[in-house]
Parts: structure tokens; sequence; C-alpha cells
């Protein structure tokens, strides 16, 4: 599952956020890219909030001065922050500033942020881990040169994802972030998304909050059904491979709800594939046709939150051939429909993968996928759903 961190300027956006569903509460100086926001302005959201959600705050400096961070972060945590989020700059002290933080990560989660547009650099990760930081985050420095699929495309976030779980680590992704990027981006499976532009009037960052703009972003991604807790451990990474082995089965007895296809035809990518050794080095380009079934809404579409979009089929393909070389196509079909099955609004999936380079014709596979019976019935991806469960963040 996947967090949505929201951040506020002052308690009446942190109320406003709290009560439209976000997980967690971010304070922010909107007026600068990631400086420093002062302990009071911290203590008096906390109190605002009175522990329904946990409270982030964003520490920052461009000289990467590590005895004024510290003192910083130690500030931000006495305030009673859950979070305490640090701009990573470029900077030859960058390293020295990780460890001297290390002195406080008993006293909060510390959360090291990346700049996408400065190069993030994963080799801190390691270093982040061995210094006892919570999580790490790749966001956005220049909020008016783009967003951050402007800067990564979804293989590379994928593999930024998979590197930061690998050393046990939280991982998040911001950085001017839009709503059709949400089920982009849960693709990847971060722990958290977080937002400001998108929650905003007018999609303007230095605007208040929009309750519609907060449905829309929370109604997009799936509510969590634990509490958020200081000492929560990163959920796994999903393992596509396994995903593929699950048998989406071919159910001969169709599910009555009405659907609407989605498609791509003729995507063409250079694939690492094939069994035999000379195939081993160079890749082969694969042409994808695929056809996805989702269950009509109710209603006819407004926003985001009512349709599936053709990006969730072309991000698919392209996080699973970025992983690793695929000896056999029918196994890249099938991990390919088993990914875009986790939408559960898609009914059912075809896919077919055709080698343009084996030979003097195309070859390849078509396969059919359909979910099972049984969670077939899902109609909206995120329903206003209730639950007795009071472990369910409300």
């Amino acid at each position: 599952m996947t967090f949505m961190l929201a951040s506020v300027v002052d308690t009446q956006e942190a109320e406003t956020a709290v009560r439209h569903g976000a997980d967690i509460v971010d304070v922010k100086d909107v007026r600068t890219a990631f400086g420093s926001v002062g302990s009071a302005l911290v203590r008096t959201i906390t109190d605002a909030v009175g522990g329904q959600r946990p409270v982030s705050a964003v520490i920052g400096e461009a000289e990467m001065d590590p005895e004024n961070l510290l003192r910083k972060a130690v500030a931000i945590a006495d305030a009673g922050a859950t979070y305490v989020k640090v701009g990573l700059y470029p900077h030859p002290r960058r390293r020295d500033c990780i460890a001297a933080l290390s002195a406080i990560a008993g006293q909060c989660r510390l959360i090291g942020v990346m700049f996408a547009d400065h190069g993030a650099d994963e080799s801190l990760i390691a270093l982040m881990a061995q210094n006892r930081f919570g999580g790490a985050m790749v966001d956005t420095f220049e909020k008016s040169a783009g967003r951050l699929l402007d800067r990564f495309d979804i293989a590379a976030i994928g593999r930024f994802v998979d590197a930061v779980r690998s050393h046990g680590l939280m991982t998040g992704l911001a950085g001017s972030l839009e709503p059709p990027d949400i089920p982009r981006l849960l693709l990847a499976a971060p722990d958290v998304l977080g937002f400001r532009r998108a929650l905003c009037t007018n999609e303007d960052r230095t605007s208040v909050l929009s309750p519609q703009a907060l449905d829309i972003v929370r109604g997009l991604i799936p509510k969590e059904t634990r509490r958020i807790e200081a000492g929560v451990r990163p959920l796994p990474k999903i393992d596509y491979r396994l995903l593929a082995a699950r048998g989406y089965t071919l159910d001969s007895q169709k599910d009555d709800a009405e659907t609407d296809r989605i498609f791509v035809r003729d995507f063409i990518l250079p694939v690492r594939i094939g069994a035999y050794t000379h195939e081993r080095s160079n890749p082969q380009r694969v042409r994808f046709d695929v056809d996805v079934d989702v269950f009509r809404a109710e209603h006819v579409p407004e926003d985001m939150r009512d349709v599936v979009s053709y990006d969730l089929i072309t991000d698919s393909i392209r996080m699973i051939i970025a992983q690793e070389h695929i000896s056999l196509v029918e196994t890249l079909a099938e991990r390919i429909a088993a990914l875009i099955l986790l939408d559960p609004r898609v009914s059912n999936v075809t896919v077919r993968a055709e080698k343009l380079e084996a030979g003097p014709g195309g070859v390849g596979v078509q396969i059919v996928r359909r979910r099972f019976r049984e969670t077939a019935k899902v109609h909206q991806l995120y329903p206003a759903a209730t639950s007795t469960d009071p472990k369910i963040v409300g």
C-alpha cells in the first residue's frame, strides 16, 4: 500500500488535509524550493492535528553544514514531528551531514530527500541505512521545470524504489505530481507519494488547498488498512515474477458487468530476451499489442478516478523489461498480464508479444488472462469503503 502525504502551510490547511484523507501531514514553506520550516509552526500544526495523523517537516540548506542541520533536526523532532525530511543537496559535505544526523535517529524517522534534477545519487542510500535513517525520497528542486516523470522515466523510478527498499528503508516519491501520474507511480509500489501543487486551487502551490483536489488525489490512492506508526517497517516490494505464477485463469463463465476496452497497438521496444546464448548479447525489438477490458464506471467519467489510462499498459511493459533478461516471450507476456491485472478495475487482458528479429517474419505469443471470478466483482478502483476494523486510518 502507498500513503498519501499532503504538504500544508498552516493549521487550517492541516485540518483540511486530515478531513479529506491525507495519511501524513507535511509542514512546508512553499515560498522556497526546500527550505527549513520553523519549529514553532511544526508544534502548532502537530497540536492541531492532535495525533490523528503523523506529521512530517522539512529541513534543508544549500550549505549542508552538519552542525546546523543537526540543530534544526533536533528542534523539529522536539516540536513533535514523526518524520524529519532532510534535503540532501549536491555538496562535498553531504555525506558528513548524513553521518551527523544519526545522532537523532532514535528520536524521529529521518527521511533523506534527493533531487531528480540534481541527479539523485543512489550511493547515498546505503549510507543513510548505515546511519539509521528511516527512508529515502526523490523529489524535484525546480518546481517550475517539470514533474518527476519528466526527469525520471518509470523504469528509473522502479529501480530507485527497489534500491531503497533493498536497504530496509521506506521509499517516497514527489515532485510536482499530477493526478494522471498517480496510477503510473503506483506500479513502482512506493511507500509514500507526496503532493502540494496537485492539491491546491488552480494547481498553484502557493495557493490554498482545495478540498475537491484533495478528494481526487485521495481517490486515486488505495486507502491504507493499518495505522502509520513511527516504527512501521516499509512494505515489501512486489515481485512481478511471483504474480505471473499465481495462475490468473481463463474463466469460461463471463461476469455480468459491462466493460470497456483500452488498448495499445504497435508498441515497439528493445528487450533483453531469448533462450539462445547469442540472444544475450544485444536487445531485440519486440512489438506489443495489448487489449485491456475494464469494468465500466457507474457514471460518465469526470476525472482520473473514473478511468484506466493506457499509461498503465505502456508503463507496465517498461517496468518489466527493465528488470532483467527474460528467456521466453511467454514469460514476458505472463508478467505483463499479471502486473496489469493488479488494477482491480481490470477484468481481463490480452497480451501479444512479437519478436521482430527472430527470423524472416515476426514470431511470438498471444495470451488472454482474466481476474479470478470472485475478485472480478469490484467495479470501482477505490470505492468509499466502510469497515469495522479499528486499525483502518479514518
